[in-house]
């Protein structure tokens, strides 16, 4: 058989490998080629900054934490910021325990009550062995018990039950079983005679001392009481107007509101302040009085209107005259059971108690 030949002289086997590795050789010079181009296009475009190295300081290294970065003060920082609130809101937690309070000078039941968010009517209750129902007879430096909460702080007596001493005090069995103070075992709730157990919600009745109203004579309903300001009340004299003025010259409280243990109210004075009558008529008691009053003056105004002035320092009207309203009748004091001066002022109509507030201008 005849064999053909290439025109180089070799056959097409031996050049294809040649031809590839050349094809291959050619490629990566142009990859080269481009790179070079494109990094001299960049560079004559925009120059590469030169990047500035964070310091960071030495931190005295602490087992399983990273030192911490260092921030140059004359960098500027772009972060969310806010203000910062130093005010700390404190839960409004229900107080649970009974605390004691020192009685101060010019403290009256109604402000102490006020300060602890409970009823003067609860304080009294808890005081009933220093001060029998009565607020007039604190004193200063007397320790008082402050209930938790309204109702009435009870030591537990002998066969005494959760059921018979709610109803005792008209109050709900649940109420003194979850009361926290209390701390009973709901499962099995037993309280130890003797003990003191919270109320919430209890309440009872007042006993009450009061000075009784003294009639002029005549008057169908003529009261008269022991006391070095009695005299015998002669018939007639001056009659009220029903019209009221303020019987001091400020017209605020300093001490206890009217409410159902305290039956007048606390106007504020200065020791020796004059004391007005609050209407005309006759004075029917002038003088010192038991019940923690002190010095009183008490004035018929012989219309079913009493009015009665407590605590006085000194009296400038005697038992048995008739007064003008606006008069001057007493210099303010703190006699009797008193922390501070202040007029101790009562309404009465047809003997009954009414609240001064409706009648004062």
């Amino acid at each position: 058989m005849n064999e053909t030949s290439s025109p180089l002289g070799a056959s097409p086997n031996k050049w294809a490998p040649i031809a590839a590795w050349g094809a291959a050789i050619a490629m990566m010079a142009l990859m080269v080629f481009l790179l070079i181009t494109r990094t001299t296009i960049v560079e004559a475009i925009a120059p590469a900054a030169t990047p500035t190295a964070i310091p960071t300081i030495a931190v005295e290294a602490v087992p399983g934490t990273a030192p911490l970065p260092y921030f140059d003060v004359d960098q500027s920082i772009n972060a969310i910021t806010r203000e910062i609130d130093t005010h700390t809101i404190i839960p409004n937690r229900m107080r649970t325990d009974v605390v004691e309070y020192t009685i101060d000078k010019g403290d009256a039941i109604f402000g102490v009550a006020n300060k602890y968010n409970i009823t003067p009517e609860t304080v009294l209750w808890a005081n009933y062995d220093q001060l029998n129902d009565n607020p007039d007879m604190i004193s200063v430096g007397m320790s008082l018990i402050i209930p938790p909460v309204d109702g009435v702080y009870y030591q537990w007596k002998e066969n005494d039950t959760i059921e018979s001493v709610a109803n005792e005090f008209d109050a709900d069995p649940q109420d003194i079983l979850n009361f926290p103070g209390n701390k009973l075992d709901l499962t099995d709730p037993q309280i130890e005679p003797e003990s003191y157990v919270m109320i919430p919600g209890g309440h009872r009745e007042f006993r009450q001392w009061l000075v009784p109203t003294i009639w002029r004579s005549n008057s169908g309903a003529s009261q008269s009481i022991a006391g070095p300001g009695a005299c015998s009340v002669p018939a007639g004299g001056a009659v009220g107007s029903g019209a009221f003025v303020w019987p001091a010259d400020n017209h605020y409280l300093s001490g206890n509101d009217y409410w159902s243990g305290h039956l007048g109210i606390d106007i504020a004075t200065a020791l020796t302040a004059p004391i007005y009558a609050a209407d005309s008529g006759v004075v029917v008691y002038s003088g010192s009085i038991g019940g923690g009053y002190g010095i009183m003056i008490m004035i018929d105004h012989g219309n079913g209107y009493h009015t009665l002035y407590a605590h006085l320092n000194n009296t400038l009207a005697y038992c048995g005259q008739s007064v003008s309203r606006g008069q001057l009748i007493a210099n303010a004091g703190s006699t009797g059971n008193s922390t501070g001066p202040h007029l101790h002022f009562e309404v009465r109509y047809n003997g009954g108690f009414i609240n001064p507030w409706y009648v004062l201008p």
